[in-house]
């Protein structure tokens, strides 16, 4: 690891977040900001609000993105001077770097984005938002030097277009940007082998998406704790009749053995040797539930603590050090570009 790396971290704010969103995503982030922060590693957790607005928006995209940063203090983050909250759009290097570095991608590389086929496939047009969407991402990164941006295995491909960007920009003008770590060092820096995927509930198959039409496929951080607890008891398992952890084989069962875990902060391997050897399903079911629901009870009554007036502060405080920071970066870009 390099010294005192700077970690850059966004969640989009257009809906509420799932509880596998913030199993899997936000609360592994919040740990390694706790942990690097003390150790004098800037943390930028920024909400992405340009990126929001290329799809639809549920509700206010104002209120969902303050939620999101109470869900972050709730979830345990230990606030210091090396963590800085800001939003996307109030730092306008961000969409100037874009532009720059739009002069530098080609359209065969963002044509070959896979969420970009995603996202087009079966549509007569889509907005340009979308196609664009990586060389926003990589000026997101590019402006503050990080080294570790803690992502999905789905933005992986969009990491790797980052440091094409950025190695070719620096081949070209000189030493500029600091190149992200390759995706396999993010993941080594996460210290997870592959990432955490809560499975839809109904169709353990896939993972759980805000996205899903089906209600009970899905636990929201707002769902009412007996609304979460029948959405569990209500989980599609299987017909083997062992609890086990196969999440080739048994999906369901799986996906409830690793929610108990991590609702309870409890290694996964101590859960499913609890369970090894059990066949009623409904008592695994009953006991995740209660998990679950004690769990967002606590967590609920923690986020309406939470003032507005706190979020804002953080902004304020947040905004004024990325504005500095970016707007330093940007003017070099400037002056190797010429345009300064």
């Amino acid at each position: 690891m390099t010294k005192n790396p700077t970690i850059l971290t966004g969640i989009r704010a257009n809906s509420e977040l799932t509880l596998g969103n913030f199993l899997g995503a936000l609360l592994p982030m919040v740990r390694l900001a706790n942990e690097y922060s003390k150790k004098d590693c800037h943390v930028n957790i920024f909400s992405p609000d340009l990126h929001s607005i290329i799809s639809e928006v549920d509700g206010s995209l104002h209120d969902n993105l303050y939620r999101t940063i109470k869900i972050y203090l709730a979830a345990g983050l230990e606030l210091n001077d090396h963590i800085h909250f800001y939003r996307q759009s109030r730092i306008p290097a961000h969409s100037e770097l874009c532009w720059i570095l739009n002069c530098t991608a080609t359209m065969g590389e963002l044509n070959r984005m896979t969420q970009y086929k995603d996202k087009s496939e079966g549509k007569d047009s889509v907005n340009v938002g979308i196609f664009d969407y990586p060389v926003l991402m990589a000026a997101d990164i590019l402006l503050y030097d990080a080294t570790y941006v803690p992502v999905g295995e789905d933005q992986f491909q969009h990491l790797e277009l980052t440091r094409r960007l950025a190695e070719r920009f620096n081949h070209k003008y000189g030493e500029t940007f600091t190149m992200p770590a390759k995706p396999e060092d993010q993941i080594k820096f996460m210290k997870t082998d592959n990432g955490i995927r809560i499975r839809d509930l109904q169709n353990p198959e896939k993972k759980m998406s805000k996205s899903t039409p089906a209600e009970n496929s899905k636990i929201m951080l707002s769902d009412a704790p007996t609304a979460a607890r029948k959405k569990i008891m209500s989980a599609i398992t299987d017909s083997v009749g062992k609890i086990q952890y196969d999440m080739f084989n048994q999906p369901g069962i799986s996906n409830l053995l690793q929610i108990e875990a991590l609702v309870n902060d409890a290694p996964l391997q101590e859960v499913i040797s609890t369970w090894a050897g059990e066949t009623h399903y409904g008592d695994l079911k009953q006991k995740v539930a209660e998990s679950v629901a004690t769990m967002l009870e606590a967590f609920q009554s923690k986020i309406a603590n939470i003032q507005d007036q706190t979020i804002t502060d953080l902004l304020e405080a947040g905004e004024a050090y990325a504005n500095e920071i970016a707007s330093t970066k940007l003017l070099t870009v400037q002056e190797r570009v010429g345009l300064r």
